[in-house]
């Protein structure tokens, strides 16, 4: 997996979510670097159980499409004398 990266636009906002959680809260005020420095950690050392929960809920999604398809498909097989 690669390592996971933000735009600056993304990671202006997520600071700013960061500073926000910080100060209502926690009653703590951080600066830039501080969250800056926070969402390094959480990418680097928590973003992997995201981003494989986020893999782990599309695949249960597909598998149920795949599921729906294959159940419309049995049901346009015609009767014959074979059944599978």
């Amino acid at each position: 997996m690669a390592e996971i990266e933000f735009s600056k636009e993304e990671k202006d906002v997520i600071i700013q979510k960061l500073q926000d959680y910080f100060k209502d809260e926690l009653d703590q005020e951080i600066g830039n670097f501080d969250a800056l420095f926070l969402l390094d950690f959480m990418s680097k050392e928590i973003g992997a159980y995201f981003y494989n929960r986020g893999l782990y809920d599309a695949q249960a999604i597909l598998k149920r499409k795949l599921d729906d398809v294959s159940e419309a498909i049995f049901e346009l097989e015609k009767i014959t004398g074979i059944r599978r």
